[in-house]
């Protein structure tokens, strides 16, 4: 898995991009906590939930349905979150998606459940070119923690920054042609 700051990065970089008055910041709140919620499955390990079940790490929460359950409590709690209710759905979601994709990139683990409950198979992508992050806080601020972030500045942080400029951009000059 990437760390918790390199989830986080996607619902951070949607909204340097789209702006504040398309992503309050409650809703950014939202996208964030979807993005990270998904690594509370290690809970698993200390209750004897073995890794590949399909409630261990990198299973079920790490799932479209899970993501999509977290938009839909996202679409019901849109006032809140200070945004149209399909808007809230979609940004919750796709922050919630990012983990699972994000740990698919990994070269790490035993996969990804993106498709629970209809497959418990635990996938990956082709390409696994971030380095995954250890589980204890202990090894990520080590040595092997820096190469962790090393990998995700390059693989994540810096194509997010990239692509949050480029919606800004984009999202400017749709605005001045609105004027």
């Amino acid at each position: 898995m990437p760390t918790i700051l390199t989830h986080a990065i996607i619902p951070v970089a949607a909204r340097l991009g789209l702006g504040k008055p398309l992503v309050s910041n409650r809703l950014l709140m939202a996208g964030i906590a979807a993005s990270v919620i998904p690594d509370l499955d290690v809970i698993a390990f200390r209750i004897g939930i073995p890794y590949a079940d399909a409630f261990g790490h990198r299973g079920a929460s790490h799932s479209l349905v899970f993501a999509l359950l977290m938009g839909l409590i996202a679409f019901l709690s849109a006032r809140a979150l200070r945004a149209p209710r399909w808007w809230a759905f979609v940004f919750v979601a796709l922050s919630g998606l990012s983990h699972g994709l994000l740990d698919m990139l990994t070269d790490g683990g035993h996969g990804v459940a993106l498709w629970w409950p209809f497959s418990e198979e635990r996938v990956f992508f082709s390409a696994q070119v971030i380095e995954v992050s250890p589980l204890s806080l202990k090894r990520v601020l080590s040595g092997r923690g820096w190469e962790v972030l090393q990998s995700e500045l390059v693989w994540v942080w810096l194509p997010a920054l990239a692509a949050a400029i480029g919606i800004a951009v984009g999202v400017a000059a749709w605005r001045r042609r609105r004027v």
